[in-house]
C-alpha cells in the first residue's frame, strides 16, 4: 500500500536516489518488485528534503501519479539534499484529499510517511483518536488513517520521546486497537532514521553493521560499528561505503549490501550506525 524511501549522506540530487535507478520509486509506482498488497502506487506521491543551514524540511506532493508530474524531472535533477523521505502511494480507500493524503507529513524538522493500512478505519482508531487534544485532531492534514497516525506519532515526539520510542509506541497502540494493521512507518528529522517493519517489506542500504538488541531502547543507547570508507559499490550504487544510509520499502538496484528488515522490527539508522530492535507483539 506505498512505497517510501529515506537517506542519509553526502548530498545527492534527489533524482539519483528517486529516479536515475533501475528500480527508483519512479519504477515502483506501477511495477514494484516486493509489494506484498496492492500493484501500483498512483495515488499520489511526495518528496521532502532538507537544505543546508535549514532545519525545517522542504516539501513537493502532488496527487497524480509521479511519472505524470513532467516538472518532477527537473526538480529532482537540479535539486541537491543530504537527507530525504519520498514516498508514492497507493490509497487505501478512495477520498478527495488530493495532495495533502501524499506523504511525507511534516511537523517542525520531522518527515514522516505510513506505508500499510488499518482495518476498520475510522471505528477502530476512535479510542486512540480520543487520546488527542482537538487542536491536533482539527489540525489533521487529511481524512486518512496515515494522517492520524502521523498525529498519533507527532503528539509523542512534542512531548518528549525519542522517534524510536514515538514509532514503537504507536505500533503498540494501533495493532491493539486493530489487529492485522500493516504499520510500515517512516520518520525522519535530516539527523536519524526511525522506522518500523511491521506487516510488509523493509529494507536498509549500509556499511554499518546492525546491532540487534532484545528490546527496544533509546537509538543513543547502542553505537553500531562502520566498515571502513572505501569506494562505491561494484553495482554503482549512490551510497558510497561507510558514509550514508537508505531505508526503503524495497530496494531500489541490485546492490548485494541490501539488507532486510525481519518482520515485527525497529530499525533507528544514523549516517554511520544502524540499530535493530524487536517490537514486542499487544497481548491478545
Amino acid at each position: 500500500m506505498c512505497r517510501h524511501l529515506a537517506y542519509l549522506g553526502p548530498p545527492l540530487a534527489l533524482g539519483e536516489l528517486l529516479t536515475a535507478p533501475a528500480h527508483a520509486l519512479l519504477r515502483q509506482s506501477w511495477a514494484p518488485r516486493r509489494q506484498r498488497y496492492g500493484t501500483v502506487n498512483a495515488d499520489g506521491f511526495g518528496v521532502g528534503w532538507y537544505a543546508d543551514g535549514d532545519p525545517l524540511p522542504a516539501r513537493y506532493r502532488r496527487a497524480v501519479p509521479i511519472w505524470g508530474d513532467l516538472s518532477f524531472a527537473d526538480l529532482a535533477r537540479v535539486v541537491r539534499s543530504g537527507a530525504l523521505l519520498a514516498a508514492v502511494r497507493d490509497a487505501t480507500e478512495p477520498g478527495a484529499d488530493g495532495e495533502a493524503a501524499a506523504a511525507p507529513f511534516a511537523a517542525g524538522p520531522w518527515l514522516f510517511s505510513h506505508n500499510g493500512s488499518v482495518p476498520g478505519w475510522p471505528g477502530s482508531l476512535t479510542p486512540a483518536a480520543a487520546t488527542l487534544p482537538p487542536a491536533e485532531l482539527l489540525a489533521l492534514e487529511a481524512r486518512c488513517d496515515s494522517a492520524l497516525l502521523w498525529a498519533l506519532v507527532a503528539y509523542r515526539l512534542k512531548a518528549g520521546d525519542e522517534p524510536g520510542q514515538a514509532l514503537a509506541d504507536t505500533v503498540r497502540e494501533v495493532a491493539e486497537a486493530a489487529p492485522g494493521a500493516r504499520l510500515n512507518f517512516l520518520l525522519t528529522d535530516g539527523a536519524t532514521i526511525a522506522a518500523t517493519a511491521w506487516g510488509d517489506s523493509l529494507w536498509y542500504l549500509s556499511d554499518a553493521v546492525p546491532e540487534t538488541v532484545p528490546e527496544h531502547r533509546p537509538a543513543t543507547a547502542v553505537t553500531a560499528v562502520t566498515a571502513s570508507d572505501t569506494a562505491l559499490s561494484a553495482s554503482g550504487s549512490a551510497v558510497p561505503y561507510g558514509r550514508g544510509v537508505v531505508v526503503a520499502s524495497e530496494p531500489y538496484d541490485d546492490d548485494p549490501r541490501w539488507r532486510e528488515v525481519p518482520d515485527r522490527t525497529l530499525l533507528v539508522a544514523g549516517r554511520a550506525d544502524v540499530l535493530l530492535s524487536p517490537l514486542k507483539e499487544p497481548p491478545l
